[in-house]
């Protein structure tokens, strides 16, 4: 599938702080914590408690989320597909929609019991 403005649009104007308690509530049906989710969530983004929960008061929306992360530079090695989009097939013009189907598959990867160190991908030393 194409990603078009106005599904990145649509993604960059959510809030946040509306879509985390549903990454949680996921999580916690499947035996994961909260501490699993913001330790992914800080490894690819770079937040840490302090600042995950500014974000969440401030209900800063996917846009204002992504600029301000520092995301990790393994991101790159998150590949699959998530809801129909082959993450490393969808253009960097669409960088929000990029970014937010990169997190939701190192949650999704979380709820299906996937080991944590290898959700937080790293490059293969030679």
């Amino acid at each position: 599938m194409k990603v078009t403005a106005e599904k990145n649009e649509k993604v960059a104007n959510m809030i946040f702080a509306s879509i985390y308690p549903l990454y949680l509530n996921r999580l916690e049906k499947n035996g994961r914590t909260k501490e699993e989710l913001d330790q992914v969530i800080e490894w690819f983004t770079g937040f840490d408690q302090g600042a995950l929960k500014a974000l969440i008061h401030d209900k800063a929306t996917f846009s204002t989320f992504f600029q301000k992360a520092k995301i990790n530079s393994n991101a790159h090695l998150i590949k699959g597909v998530v809801c129909g989009y082959r993450i490393e097939e969808i253009e960097d013009e669409f960088e929000v929609y990029k970014q937010s189907r990169r997190m939701e598959k190192l949650i999704d990867e979380l709820a299906k019991g996937r080991k944590m160190e290898k959700i937080l991908r790293e490059e293969k030393k030679q």
